[in-house]
């Protein structure tokens, strides 16, 4: 009898302190990360790929790229060097990525919204215009609308469709133009058109000048990002002798690396900072 209650009064205690309110979830850093990863994946249009597929990614690319040095150099540090720049590698293809689909849905954005205040104009709805854009827009938006004109049909609510596509899209434009299609279908009015035909005609100005201004500092950036990698490549081409290459397994050689990288991830950073145009925030997700 007095272990029986001794067990009720334990499970008692446990309830009553699992049932306290708890302490909120501190975010973690890891989080943050994690979902910047994300969103970068998303904006570069790669689907079906997650982070922890990511990270893999750039272990296997670190990994093989460590060994193919050792192979080449038999020195270790050399090898460390190049597995780190490789475990970057597919971040920086995603990033390149990302700024290839922004530019493009930016150069064709335009068009989109004239179709979009055509259909407005000629008396259809707004979802009407919306979905009609899945097969006059341009190749690169449809197969977003598509999933839209789908998702309309099965639930018939347009707020939900809309935050549903504007994370689909994940572009400031298209952030702009669905907040102008809920609010158009919330309070009503007649000048959408007309606020659609501006945002085109702004949007096609913008394109302009941040093509002249990608143009003209086009050389610059190229040729600071040979200045960078000129070196690594002449250090790669001195595996041929051994003997120049062992002295950076020692304490010294290994420490002129870690210099050499540092410098040279410094003045790469501040060379993407100096030279990058400003990107539009998406200051309207929800």
């Amino acid at each position: 009898m007095g272990a029986l209650l001794g067990l009720l009064l334990g499970v008692g205690l446990l309830l009553i302190w699992r049932s306290g309110p708890r302490a909120p979830r501190r975010t973690s850093h890891r989080s943050g990360w994690v979902r910047r990863q994300d969103r970068l994946l998303h904006q570069a249009g790669v689907d079906g790929v997650g982070v922890a597929q990511l990270v893999a990614a750039q272990v296997g690319c670190a990994v093989l790229a460590m060994l193919v040095v050792l192979l080449l150099t038999r020195t270790v540090a050399v090898a460390v060097c190049f597995g780190l720049f490789a475990f970057a590698t597919p971040v920086v293809l995603l990033r390149r990525m990302r700024r290839r689909r922004l530019g493009s849905l930016r150069d064709v954005w335009p068009e989109a919204i004239d179709n979009l205040a055509s259909a407005v104009r000629a008396g259809m709805s707004l979802p009407e215009g919306l979905a009609a854009l899945a097969v006059r827009g341009p190749a690169e938006l449809r197969p977003a609308f598509a999933r839209f004109a789908a998702a309309y049909r099965a639930s018939g609510r347009l707020g939900d469709c809309l935050d549903t596509l504007a994370a689909d899209l994940a572009d400031p434009v298209g952030d702009r133009v669905c907040e102008t299609m809920r609010m158009a279908h919330e309070v009503g009015g007649s000048d959408v058109g007309s606020v659609l035909r501006t945002l085109s005609e702004l949007l096609r100005s913008d394109a302009r000048t941040r093509a002249e201004l990608e143009t003209r500092q086009g050389w610059i950036v190229n040729a600071a990002r040979l200045a960078v990698a000129a070196p690594w490549a002449v250090l790669l081409l001195l595996g041929t002798r051994s003997t120049t290459l062992r002295a950076y397994d020692s304490g010294g050689g290994a420490t002129l690396l870690v210099i050499g990288a540092a410098v040279c991830l410094v003045a790469y950073r501040l060379m993407l900072r100096i030279g990058r145009l400003p990107d539009e925030p998406r200051v309207l997700t929800r």
